[in-house]
């Protein structure tokens, strides 16, 4: 008979009854899905961007599908920190799995708002800096492509906060490595690896762009086998711990990601094809181990053969 296998994950002093994540923006606050999934059974929740005030997001359209993904430019809408504390946080607290929230700010002292707010509150697990957001016009991804801002503004918030911070890294740079060691000397207590990449697309019958700003930010499986990459470039840099995410809809992918030195996965765009695609993934992952007689994640983590 074979062993269930102990699916436990470590990560950032956080324990987490598996490794499988909602990734933020792709999940709303966690309420819109539990009619569709068992809540409990997720690693953990990311909510959807908070900044210190409510943003609109930037008008329509602001989707495109493309032939291996998504393209979206929906500019961080959401509550503001304050309603989400007020509205948001009392279901997430009952939800039966961790709750990471994802901040963001267009300056140092919108971050700082946010953290601050956030802190009293209870419930929250982690939060999960966001420095690499492509579709605004100002902020977000400034920081996660200079060394220099990544490493002041992780440090400050670091400083202030009272939960673990976890620094989501951007792919539009020329060396991740740079930036994820800029994070970890500034006390960054893990990273996630990594957000969209900026694209565009237009359409050849009215001449327009298909996004109404533009550009946008590309995800959906396109984009995993590069981001894998830099999940494995980021882990060998690093000691802190790193969540990998990139075009993950089944269990081989998220398998991938472990194996090139994640500790922990989200799940992204297929929760907008499918919202049960989380525990197909979790479902998948315990029947791949079962198969291959793993024990624990840390028969998979890293373990990369080259």
């Amino acid at each position: 008979m074979n062993q269930v296998p102990d699916l436990t994950a470590e990560f950032a002093g956080i324990r987490l009854a598996n490794p499988v994540m909602t990734a933020s923006g792709t999940f709303g606050y966690g309420e819109e899905f539990k009619r569709f999934i068992d809540l409990k059974r997720i690693g953990a929740v990311v909510v959807k961007g908070t900044s210190a005030q409510p943003i609109a997001g930037n008008s329509p359209p602001r989707l495109f599908p493309t032939a291996s993904g998504m393209i979206n430019s929906i500019g961080l809408e959401n509550v503001g920190v304050d309603a989400f504390i007020r509205d948001k946080m009392p279901l997430l607290r009952d939800i039966g799995c961790s709750v990471f929230v994802n901040v963001f700010g267009f300056a140092e002292e919108d971050y700082a708002e946010v953290i601050d707010k956030l802190n009293p509150c209870e419930g929250i697990a982690a939060y999960e800096l966001n420095i690499s957001c492509p579709n605004t016009k100002h902020g977000g991804m400034t920081f996660g492509t200079s060394p220099q801002l990544t490493h002041s503004l992780t440090k400050m918030l670091k400083a202030r906060s009272r939960r673990p911070l976890i620094v989501k890294l951007s792919p539009n740079v020329t060396d991740i490595a740079e930036i994820a060691r800029a994070a970890e000397t500034a006390g960054a207590d893990g990273l996630t690896v990594a957000n969209t990449y900026l694209a565009m697309a237009i359409d050849t019958e009215t001449f327009r762009p298909r996004i109404h700003n533009v550009t946008g930010g590309l995800s959906g499986p396109a984009i995993k086998p590069v981001t894998l990459r830099l999940v494995y470039q980021c882990s060998r840099a690093v000691k802190i711990p790193v969540i990998g995410l990139g075009g993950i809809s089944t269990a081989e992918d998220a398998v991938e990601y472990l194996l090139a030195g994640a500790c922990a996965v989200q799940v992204g765009t297929a929760n907008f094809l499918d919202p049960r695609a989380s525990l197909h993934v979790l479902d998948g992952l315990e029947k791949f181990m079962v198969k291959r007689g793993l024990k624990s994640l840390k028969d998979l983590i890293g373990k990369m053969e080259v």
